[in-house]
């Protein structure tokens, strides 16, 4: 039998959050965007990704599994945080 996944339960307090007021919202750790920001900046589309058949260690699918759903970008995210640590 296919074991069931559920998210995780989020700690945000959604109703607090709902009923701030936009003066209330702390930006101060976030710099302001000006025109040079947008003269700069360029739009980036992910590329499409590729299906691959991919052998890996029971223990090791077994934990990301169990993370929840988005696993498989988990595995991703994982793969890409380490070819940018050891260069392309």
């Amino acid at each position: 039998m296919k074991e069931k996944h559920t998210a995780k339960p989020s700690r945000t307090d959604w109703e607090r959050v709902a009923t701030m007021k936009d003066e209330e919202i702390d930006y101060s750790d976030i710099p302001p965007l000006d025109a040079n920001f947008f003269k700069e900046a360029h739009v980036r589309w992910p590329e499409k990704k590729r299906q691959v058949t991919l052998r890996i260690d029971p223990d090791v699918i077994d934990f990301f599994k169990k993370q929840g759903k988005g696993y498989q970008s988990m595995i991703n995210a994982v793969l890409r945080k380490y070819v940018e640590a050891h260069g392309q």
